[in-house]
């Protein structure tokens, strides 16, 4: 487990319409879905290449009421749930689970940082469980973490004190702001900028990885979510997009601008998130 302590191992959606995003996300990421409900609890499995590398629920109406909105929540592994917990709490952090056993899968907590950006801590209860490792680039997964906080440079020594995150470079946000890299050992997996201050609440942003990020736009178009910013191009090279999906929950994608795109898939039927992805060329027709 050792191996493991810091570093981001699960991702988890909360949505208000569980069917329908897991259509959205099939569309957009090409990513499989598994049915992995309890009694009383709908949950999905999202999928690449056949791996789980994270989990879908529907949104409590109680949570709704109390103003609770979609969103992606990001889990970090720990050596320890109690005591990384405790350590949270006297870093002036929030519990708002507190450490949960889930039977023969892990034990949890779900948390926020002292600016209010949520986040949740994980054990596993065996080895084999979770996401399994896979090159930063691979298209599908989580390829990059990113905190718009309130103030990153406090933040910054937070996560340095919890987790033992280490300080990369400093390179320049896709909003141009001043953007604090950081790594698990040694390994660069994320970076931190102050929100905008349209922004309310600091949050992390997941960014997936895209083979081809403009087909990867106007799939999340098709699908009915938005764009948010982008594409920009990243300090590296590649490009990024902000974006979020029908339901809300905002996320991000990153990836290479291809010359040409030879087309993408959009749903059969908007109204239908079951219906069968039609593919729409952008070959324009010989004449």
């Amino acid at each position: 487990m050792a191996a493991l302590h810091g570093r981001f191992v699960w991702y988890e959606l909360t949505t208000t319409d569980l069917h329908a995003a897991g259509a959205f996300y099939a569309a957009v990421m090409g990513w499989g879905t598994q049915d992995a409900s309890a009694p009383g609890m709908p949950y999905t499995l999202l999928t690449a290449a056949g791996d789980p590398i994270a989990g879908a629920m529907e949104l409590a109406p109680q949570a709704q009421n109390m103003g609770a909105e979609p969103r992606w929540l990001g889990y970090v592994a720990v050596d320890d749930v109690d005591r990384a917990a405790d350590r949270l709490r006297r870093l002036g952090g929030t519990v708002f689970v507190p450490p949960t056993d889930v039977p023969d899968v892990s034990r949890f907590a779900i948390v926020a940082d002292p600016q209010g950006a949520m986040l949740a801590l994980i054990k596993w209860q065996r080895e084999d469980r979770g996401m399994p490792r896979a090159a930063p680039p691979t298209a599908g997964r989580v390829g990059w973490h990113e905190l718009l906080a309130a103030d990153w440079r406090q933040a910054s020594a937070f996560y340095g004190e919890l987790f033992g995150w280490q300080k990369a470079e400093v390179d320049v946000a896709v909003s141009g702001a001043y953007h604090q890299m950081f790594a698990c050992g040694g390994e660069t997996i994320g970076g931190m900028a102050n929100k905008p201050p349209t922004v309310p609440q600091p949050f992390w942003l997941y960014y997936f990885n895209a083979d081809d990020i403009d087909a990867a736009v106007q799939r999340v178009s098709a699908g009915g979510g938005r764009i948010l910013e982008g594409p920009a191009q990243a300090p590296g090279g590649g490009w990024l997009v902000r974006c979020a999906d029908p339901q809300g929950a905002m996320f991000a994608l990153t990836g290479q601008r291809r010359n040409r795109t030879v087309g993408y898939f959009e749903p059969a039927a908007a109204h239908d998130p079951a219906a069968t992805p039609r593919f729409v060329s952008n070959k324009k027709p010989s004449t």
